[in-house]
């Protein structure tokens, strides 16, 4: 992968220019985009939501109770109207979520008992209407497989892109950027970020597809001084490490 990195002040006046839209795969927390598609979010919290041209899919998340749901909707921009999926098969929450080749993925998340750090992900095809549990998709932070124990809330959800429909995923604790191998559901080591991003088990981070470019946005300390950098990757599938 060759790289690209730039500064960003802190000072949000300073900055310019107009925000980029990505209109082919969009994911993030999605409170404030929920209430703009006149969906009422007084019932579910920490929801992750993805889209993909006019589709949106969101889901899990908990109810007003502390509930951690299994509940799926998508929503149809075109025609303006929800529908409601068949639930996944492991309800979660603060987990992260991409489209890749046509198709929804659910990735990480924390379990029903609010502690288990879920390593699972879930696939959604649009076309049968079915999800698919697919083991130890999410790669491991903390070494060992299936689950992982930590306190409620404690990591972030995985840090996840999609360029060219491959996934890939920063891994803020090895500081590495692994590549998502389809066919046999493992990941492989293809680089290490530009430079140490300091943040707290993962929050404070941003990874991002640009276009053919993984973005990382983040704030290494200087001496003792924090600047927000941009570090961009244009992605070669040649390159191993």
């Amino acid at each position: 992968m060759s790289k690209n990195s730039s500064e960003v002040p802190n000072d949000p006046m300073k900055r310019e220019g107009k925000n980029n839209k990505n209109d082919q795969n969009h994911t993030g927390d999605s409170n404030l985009l929920i209430h703009q598609l006149d969906r009422d979010t007084s019932i579910q919290c920490l929801v992750r939501l993805s889209s993909l041209k006019e589709i949106a899919i969101l889901g899990g998340g908990c109810d007003q109770y502390g509930n951690i749901l299994s509940s799926a909707e998508l929503y149809n921009s075109d025609i303006g109207t929800w529908e409601i999926l068949p639930d996944l098969n492991t309800a979660r929450k603060i987990w992260s979520s991409v489209f890749m080749d046509d198709k929804f993925y659910v990735l990480g998340g924390v379990g029903v008992d609010k502690t288990t750090q879920l390593t699972c992900g879930e696939e959604f095809d649009l076309k049968t209407r079915k999800w698919r549990k697919i083991p130890n998709m999410c790669p491991s932070r903390h070494g060992g497989d299936g689950v992982i124990e930590t306190p409620t809330n404690g990591e972030a959800p995985p840090l996840v892109a999609v360029v060219n429909n491959v996934l890939y995923v920063a891994d803020y604790a090895s500081q590495e950027v692994k590549r998502y191998v389809k066919n046999i559901n493992s990941w492989v080591t293809i680089g290490r970020l530009l430079e140490r991003v300091t943040s707290v088990n993962g929050w404070g981070v941003a990874f991002r597809a640009c276009g053919d470019k993984l973005v990382v946005i983040g704030s290494p300390s200087i001496h003792g001084e924090t600047v927000t950098k941009v570090n961009a990757w244009v992605v070669d599938e040649g390159t191993s490490q």
